[in-house]
């Protein structure tokens, strides 16, 4: 399909999910509250909830994921293949056939898969078999990362590409551990003369194994990782190289990559994507920004200099490390991370920076107080920025201050302020902090980032309102920036954005657009006084996303609704039926 036929074929399928929304919102509008404006103008618009804005396309159309994961198996014929399935597994499909004619697979990725699937003839370690679950090797991806000055519009991707990492991944259960070393061994050694040897030669920074046991491919966060040892062509241990990182780059941030790292597979157009989420967002430097399900702090980090600080929130530790690591390379020190679900640490940490509405009058008296005396005590500290590179925010006083506050529900907390993550970058120029960051020093404070809870002042006599004070007097903008995984937002993390005042702009990016209408249809539906307490609906299970969120409305605490503004289609993934969407919400 022609890409302009790509684009129009999403654009189409992201308006019929704004007509969808305002269907439901309508239908979950309760009986005696008035229709909102944006529900009975959506007529004007043609049905549409909000004003779709188009759709942005991929600034590389082939060959653009920088991550491609093979699966290992046995071809129609019978052969040791690597490549992909030809059908789903469900319905009795377990041939594997080599990657030919894949469009959004890079030629550099299908050249180290033939390489590996000519090692995997001669080895004497049998592939892995969907139909009884053995075998030893199971899948074969290739990461890719480029440089700064090649991160620019190209379609000849290949020649952009600066580091690789290759995972292999297997089933070490009955195999005994010098065979699998000594495999390993002539693994390595293919790998790397195969890159020399391939005109041009191919760049090779890491190989690492992974050993998982379970029956899906889908390895926990815990799985055992193996580097290997990557001789140089010469082949001499000297020149032998021990890395478990590759390096990307997204609006001239350098983002350091773990071998299970998130990170947008178009490095490009997410690039775009964020760029756009920063200009609905409305941001400045009297914005604190809240970046939920902030993965390896991409979205945080790369908008970090339109802000006054950014605080991330993530469940997954390892993927909280790589955002502190990524802070520090970058000398970013206006962003803190928080490790924890977003359902179990949003409502603390709303109360800790934004309080409760009770406390928002207590906090205004306070600040009047303080802007009367012409005294103001910086609780949170000041971050300037200046328009070439991101300056930081050092928060000694947040750390023992505001951190003091923090309720108890927080279990977790990474936080980028602390002083022995600031000192690896202190005396650093930001331009230069991704050039001569030693990353060794940066393992070793990122990982005492993320051993450090909260820290607590005795007998400190600050009180919760002089933190509201000082921090209504640092920050006069409250935004969310929410990009939750394909399941949506937590109905938790919905009602918590949802009831608090002082949040009054929300972007929402979504992979998922489905479980984005639901989320919107809870987060712009008007409530009551009069709400429904949870009922135990019998099909339940049978219900669509959109009728579940319909249900949950009838229980949303009596607050103000979000307001659909605007919308647009961003398409990360060409050649697929996939679509990014993002939308914005006002009230």
């Amino acid at each position: 399909m022609a890409y302009s036929d790509q684009l129009e074929h999403k654009k189409s399928s992201v308006a019929q999910l704004l007509k969808k929304l305002t269907r439901n919102a309508k239908k979950a509008c309760p009986a005696d509250v008035t229709l909102p404006d944006w529900i009975s103008n959506a007529k004007q618009i043609g049905g549409l909830s909000c004003k779709l804005e188009g759709i942005l396309e991929s600034p590389v159309i082939d060959g653009y994921r920088n991550k491609c994961e093979f699966s290992v198996g046995h071809s129609l014929a019978g052969k040791k293949t690597v490549g992909f399935m030809l059908g789903n597994f469900r319905e009795g499909v377990t041939a594997v056939e080599e990657p030919v004619d894949c469009p959004n697979v890079s030629a550099m990725s299908c050249k180290y898969a033939m390489i590996f699937q000519d090692f995997l003839q001669l080895s004497c370690l049998p592939a892995w078999n969907r139909v009884d679950n053995s075998g030893f090797w199971r899948q074969f991806t290739v990461r890719e990362g480029r440089s700064p000055a090649q991160a620019v519009v190209a379609q000849d991707t290949q020649t952009q590409i600066s580091e690789v990492m290759i995972i292999i991944q297997v089933c070490s259960t009955g195999v005994d551990e010098v065979l699998m070393k000594d495999e390993f061994a002539k693994l390595s050694k293919t790998l790397v003369q195969g890159a020399a040897t391939c005109s041009p030669p191919l760049p090779l920074t890491t190989i690492v194994v992974q050993d998982h046991v379970g029956i899906s491919n889908v390895a926990p966060a815990d799985c055992p990782l193996i580097p290997l040892l990557a001789p140089e062509v010469d082949q001499s241990e000297e020149g032998a190289v021990d890395k478990t990182r590759i390096h990307d780059h997204i609006s001239n941030l350098r983002f350091s990559l773990s071998p299970t790292a998130f990170f947008q597979v178009n490095t490009l157009a997410a690039e775009r994507l964020y760029t756009l989420a920063g200009d609905w967002a409305n941001l400045n430097s009297d914005t604190l920004l809240f970046d939920v399900c902030c993965g390896t702090g991409t979205i945080g980090l790369t908008l970090a200099h339109r802000v006054g600080m950014v605080v991330g929130i993530e469940m997954n530790e390892s993927a909280v490390v790589d955002a502190q690591r990524n802070a520090l390379i970058n000398g970013i020190k206006n962003c803190r991370f928080v490790c924890g679900k977003a359902e179990d640490v949003m409502g603390s940490l709303l109360t800790e920076y934004l309080g409760s509405p009770q406390q928002h009058i207590a906090a205004s008296e306070s600040n009047s107080e303080v802007n009367g005396t012409g005294k103001k005590e910086d609780i949170v500290g000041g971050a300037e920025n200046n328009g070439k590179s991101t300056e930081s925010l050092t928060e000694k006083n947040d750390s023992s201050e505001i951190n003091e506050d923090l309720d108890d529900g927080v279990s977790k907390e990474l936080e980028g302020g602390h002083e022995q993550c600031n000192e690896a970058v202190r005396n650093q120029n930001s331009e230069e902090a991704s050039s001569l960051v030693n990353e060794e020093s940066i393992d070793a404070k990122a990982a005492d980032c993320s051993e450090h809870t909260k820290t607590r002042e005795e007998g400190s006599s600050i009180s919760k309102n002089d933190v509201l004070a000082a921090t209504a007097c640092q920050f006069k903008n409250f935004v969310a920036i929410v990009d939750p995984p394909r399941a949506g937002l937590h109905p938790t993390v919905i009602k918590v954005l949802r009831t608090h005042p002082r949040i009054r702009r929300l972007v929402y990016i979504s992979c998922n657009p489905d479980t984005l209408v639901a989320n919107a249809i809870e987060l712009c539906t008007p409530s009551t006084e009069h709400r429904e307490k949870n009922k135990g609906h019998r099909g339940w299970r049978n219900m669509s996303s959109a009728g579940l969120a319909r249900q949950r409305t009838k229980s949303m605490p009596n607050s103000e609704p979000f307001v659909p503004k605007r919308a647009m289609a961003v398409d990360l993934f060409p050649h697929t039926s996939h679509c990014e969407m993002v939308m914005l919400f006002e009230r």
